[in-house]
């Protein structure tokens, strides 16, 4: 494992790989998935051009059963993406163990009723996981590379790109350990893309290695420029994206930190002072749940 990610990893009784340390990429648009279809399926390609074909081979069919990804499957996602109102896309390269590559899309139709009963908060949201180990060989140039290309080519209100915890959603007790761990190693993202996708609407989901920045947040913090000018960290860089989007980059190379290690991020809390009044709470869509750990990670750079 790189030396700035953490060698962390839950196996469950029956030898299954449960949690691990990765890197993710993810992005929210606040529109009606009609009106992303085309992008977020050249969106897919462009991932799998990256990774290659057989990084995606496993989905689950309508009732839940993991059904092998061959190009026929994969094809009928495609059309899935093109055709449906509010698709929900769950591709893996694994149905047992949990291993390195994932694409996860929620789809959103911001006009049914379920969207108009919470104003503001609905998005697409869309995500892609890859694994941390080709940083050793390779560098994070690659990794980089992919999340810019993929931040051109949709129009994102807000997203990240860094190190994360990859992990079988919908555990409370693993969600919780990630929470945990989050705290120590406050670089590390805890996904939950399906709830985000009915939390985050035009705000940010914490700050990452990676930010990306659009509208109407990037506007009101007065441009790239502007921004830029407020940010004094050693190694953060602002990168204008067009007029309307930007992506802020925290230091040269990903890291996880370490608060054991006093490993604080010096960088990440700057941000984070500067986007608070941005952050989305995921308690939103998590209203039945023990939410005091999740309450602390998400607070990580402010208190």
């Amino acid at each position: 494992m790189p030396g700035n990610l953490p060698s962390v990893e839950v196996v469950a009784s029956n030898g299954s790989i449960i949690m691990k340390a990765g890197l993710s990429i993810c992005f929210y648009m606040r529109r009606s998935h009609r009106e992303l279809a085309p992008l977020i399926s050249q969106a897919l390609r462009t991932y799998l051009q990256a990774v290659g074909r057989q990084a995606l081979t496993w989905y689950p069919d309508h009732e839940g059963e993991w059904r092998v990804l061959d190009d026929s499957a994969l094809e009928s996602t495609h059309r899935e993406l093109l055709t449906h109102q509010a698709p929900f896309i769950h591709l893996r390269d694994s149905y047992g163990s949990l291993v390195d590559h994932q694409f996860l899309y929620r789809g959103v139709d911001l006009d049914s009723p379920e969207s108009r009963r919470a104003p503001g908060l609905h998005t697409c949201a869309i995500s892609f996981w890859l694994p941390a180990h080709p940083i050793q060989s390779q560098g994070h140039g690659p990794f980089q590379e992919l999340a810019l290309s993929l931040a051109k080519s949709l129009p994102f209100n807000s997203g990240h790109a860094g190190p994360s915890f990859h992990a079988w959603l919908g555990m409370k007790d693993l969600m919780q350990h990630m929470f945990q761990l989050g705290l120590r190693y406050p670089g590390m993202d805890v996904p939950d893309e399906h709830n985000n996708a009915y939390s985050v609407g035009e705000r940010v989901q914490g700050v990452h290695w990676m930010n990306f920045l659009g509208p109407p947040m990037l506007e009101a913090l007065g441009g790239a420029s502007a921004l830029k000018t407020r940010l004094q960290a050693p190694g953060t860089s602002v990168l204008a994206l067009g007029e309307d989007r930007a992506v802020v980059t925290l230091g040269a190379e990903p890291d996880a930190g370490d608060t054991a290690e006093g490993r604080m991020l010096p960088a990440h809390r700057e941000l984070a002072r500067i986007l608070e009044p941005w952050f989305a709470a995921r308690e939103v869509s998590r209203r039945h749940r023990d939410n005091d750990a999740l309450r602390r990670w998400e607070r990580r750079f402010l208190d």
